[in-house]
């Protein structure tokens, strides 16, 4: 009798230590919830609305349409047989990628903008209708793609392009200041952003879209 209580107090025991193991382990994968916010990566919370100064929403719209518009005209100025002109068409074909893949993400996983989701904010509202497109965010995965192929092919040569980077940054704290994403949306929309634009400089081949163009626009407009 004495050796099964001492056994049933050393089981109780364990089961204890197990417990507390357990409950431990489920409040550090909680905390990041916790103590910032919810979401994917348990960052996620709505930001003080503010649609002025530097954060005004014209401003964003000028930095992506103006990136754009520079990309295909400075494309079809220079043609592919130049290093810029090649770079400009990596872009090009990196922003293209970018359009289509957060088109897909945005009406597949249908998150509820910041603005939409009611007092407080409430990030977890995903699948809510193809009206709902906060996931990712295609301003700032546009924006990385467009800079990216400069950074990594004029970087090294001169360090002042890494200044560029600092435009999807800008667009993505503008972005959350008008409650139009989440920190994941502008994180997801970065990465995905960056990674075009590096599978873009990889190739090794023709850039994809000029593949398509007459002979004029891969010499350039300059050259003709």
């Amino acid at each position: 009798m004495p050796t099964r209580t001492a056994a049933s107090r050393c089981l109780g025991r364990k089961c204890r230590a197990h417990a507390v193991r357990r409950a431990l382990l489920l409040l550090l994968l909680q905390a990041p919830t916790c103590l910032f916010g919810g979401g994917p990566f348990g960052i996620d919370h709505e930001w003080s609305y503010e649609n002025s100064g530097i954060w005004k929403r014209d401003y964003q719209e000028a930095l992506e349409y103006g990136l754009i518009a520079l990309e295909v005209c400075g494309g079809l100025w220079y043609g592919g047989e130049t290093l810029l002109g090649r770079t400009l068409w990596q872009s090009i074909d990196a922003s293209a990628a970018s359009g289509i893949a957060t088109h897909i993400m945005k009406y597949g996983l249908a998150r509820v903008r910041p603005v939409d989701s009611g007092p407080g904010g409430d990030p977890d509202l995903w699948f809510k209708g193809k009206r709902n497109k906060s996931f990712p965010s295609a301003e700032v995965s546009e924006v990385s793609s467009i800079v990216t192929p400069f950074v990594l092919r004029y970087g090294l040569m001169n360090g002042a392009v890494y200044v560029l980077a600092l435009l999807p940054a800008y667009d993505g704290v503008a972005r959350m200041k008008v409650q139009a994403h989440w920190p994941s949306d502008v994180i997801a929309g970065f990465a995905l952003g960056t990674a075009l634009g590096w599978l873009a400089c990889r190739n090794r081949g023709k850039p994809y879209l000029l593949r398509v163009m007459p002979r004029a626009i891969h010499a350039g407009l300059a050259n003709n």
